[in-house]
């Protein structure tokens, strides 16, 4: 029996993420798999960012840790 996927809260809104692509790109499609990878993407940058802070001694997330 195949295992069921854990759902995950998204930190981005499907609804945003499609609407821009369509204000920005007429003609584009964006899939919920995409957005799914989209909000892969941006865990994996915080998680960098708080690590550079923890890195200098810090607690605050700078804009250069991405």
């Amino acid at each position: 029996m195949a295992k069921k996927k854990k759902k995950v809260e998204l930190l981005v809104l499907k609804s945003k993420v499609k609407e821009y692509a369509r204000k920005v790109w007429k003609d584009v499609r964006f899939p919920d798999d995409a957005v799914e990878a989209l909000d892969k993407r941006v865990r994996e940058l915080i998680e960098r960012a708080v690590k550079a802070a923890k890195a200098y001694g810090r607690k605050t997330v700078r804009a250069g840790g991405f």
